[in-house]
Formats: structure tokens, sequence, C-alpha cells
């Protein structure tokens, strides 16, 4: 483990304490209570790595045979990072893309600590400081850390936006159905849609005529609109609404409509897995 101070103005008397899993930022009240407090941090780790010293020198006996290299904080996926404070970047640390509320959301990566957008951490890779569980990451961070290139299925990442293939699978999405479209908005969509949330951009529903299109209908991005009961009391119908904008589906039954208010709910709220397969809500 290490501690030391942070040079940030704008957080003053502030310092971390980082280790194989986790990294603190505390703030101390003054500059004198931050240097006690960093000290004794110092003090405990210094107790804990002799007592280990003693018991790896045990271990090892008088020929020293087993050598083991210690640990660096530096080390990519060896030592949680310390992540970049969202309010610090007005742009996606890898694809230089801006965020905005709506369709391109912050993201960190686990393994790094950049802030980036969903498109460029839509890759997942064991840490070894989170047990070697899969951990959400960028595309640098990926490559690294597992020797791959790019995937084929992501040189598309860069299409335009409504031409986003329609994710049929299951795997692909955290939910997608047919769902009856009500109301002259939908235009030459016709009566039905195939209706996609797609687990790499987790806050846009997607609108496509047929599960195989590869180019949307529409998409509508979910953050803060509000989902409804139908009109009429119908109990597979539902809306969204935002500003004026009203969007009316119908779900084929009552069970699968509950997913999907479900679903949207979660999205409008700003949600989005952390895990490959968290929140599927797909059969």
């Amino acid at each position: 483990m290490k501690v030391r101070e942070l040079m940030d103005a704008e957080f003053p008397h502030s310092f971390l304490v980082s280790g194989k899993q986790r990294t603190l930022e505390l703030q101390a009240r003054s500059q004198e209570e931050m240097i006690s407090w960093m000290q004794a941090f110092q003090a405990a780790i210094d107790q804990i790595e002799k007592r280990n010293e003693t018991f790896k020198a045990a271990a090892q006996g008088p020929e020293g045979d087993i050598q083991e290299q210690e640990l660096q904080s530096e080390e990519l996926g060896l030592r949680a990072p310390q992540w970049v404070r969202d309010k610090m970047v007005t742009m996606c640390m890898r694809c230089q893309e801006p965020f905005n509320a709506l369709t391109r959301r912050r993201h960190h990566c686990r393994a790094c600590g950049y802030v980036v957008c969903a498109r460029c951490s839509d890759y997942w890779a064991e840490l070894k400081y989170d047990d070697n569980r899969p951990n959400r990451v960028c595309l640098h961070c990926y490559a690294f850390l597992t020797g791959n290139v790019l995937p084929e299925a992501k040189e598309d990442k860069r299409r335009g936006i409504l031409e986003k293939g329609s994710s049929a699978t299951p795997d692909q999405s955290l939910m997608c159905s047919f769902l009856q479209l009500i109301g002259d908005k939908w235009g030459k969509s016709g009566p039905r849609g195939w209706c996609v949330i797609p687990r790499d951009d987790p806050l846009v529903l997607y609108v496509y005529a047929a599960p195989q299109d590869m180019r949307a209908h529409t998409s509508i991005p979910l953050l803060g609109y509000q989902v409804t009961v139908g009109p009429q009391g119908d109990p597979r119908a539902f809306q969204l609404q935002q500003s004026g904008q009203l969007y009316t589906f119908k779900a084929e039954t009552e069970e699968l409509k509950g997913r999907w208010v479900k679903a949207m709910e979660r999205a409008a709220s700003g949600w989005s897995p952390s895990w490959p397969n968290d929140g599927d809500l797909s059969d």
C-alpha cells in the first residue's frame, strides 16, 4: 500500500491511500490534520510490511530460493486505479467525442480510471485486483490486458446512430421484442416494430422494421423520459412522455409489458450495466 498527497487546488488537504483492491481519496480539514493522518497511515503500512518481510524471510529459509517481485501500483489491472473525476473532463478521454446528458454519458474504465464514453468502454477484461472478475474497461486497456486486437464486431463503432445493427439476439441487448406502435408519429414503420435497448448503448431505444435490419427507423434517448400507463387503461399498453414528446407502445402480453416498463424506467434514470450479464431482461 502507498500514501501520497493530492495536489488539487479544488480539493485542498486531500490524499490517496492505494492498495491492490481499493484506492481511497480522503480529505482532511486542514494541512496539519492531513499530515497527521498520512503519517498514521504510513506507520501502519510500514508495520504491516515489516511483518510481511519477516514472514517471507522465514518462509524462504537461509537459501532464499523463493523470489517474489513486489507489485507496483502503476501496473495495469493489478491495483485499483484512481478515477478521474467526471467534472474534470468534457469529452471522452479515448475518442475525444464531447459528452452530453442524452446520448454520450460518462463511464469509468476500471483498469486505468479514465472517463470514457459507452462505446469506448464496451469491453470486458479480468482484473487481478478484483479477483480476476471481468470488469468494464476501455479499448486501450482491453488490448493491453488481453493481448487481443479490436474484435471485428466493434469495427463499425463510428457508424451513424441509426446504422446500428438490431442486436437481435438476447446476449447483445438488455431488452428486445416486437411492440405494436400506436399513433401517427411512427409514419411508415408499420403496425409493429422490433424494439431494442442494446447492451452497448443502454440508454437508447432503437426501433426497427424487422430484427434483421441494419438501420433503425428511429432512436429515442430514454434518459429523463417518464413511463406511464397506456391510453384508455389498456393493460398491455404504455407510453413514453417528455416535454411534449409522446410515444405509445403495446406489448403482446402483460408480462412482456412489465419487463419493457422496467427496462425503460431503468434507462430513463441513467442506469447502465456494470457486468456482462447484468440487468438482462430479454428472454
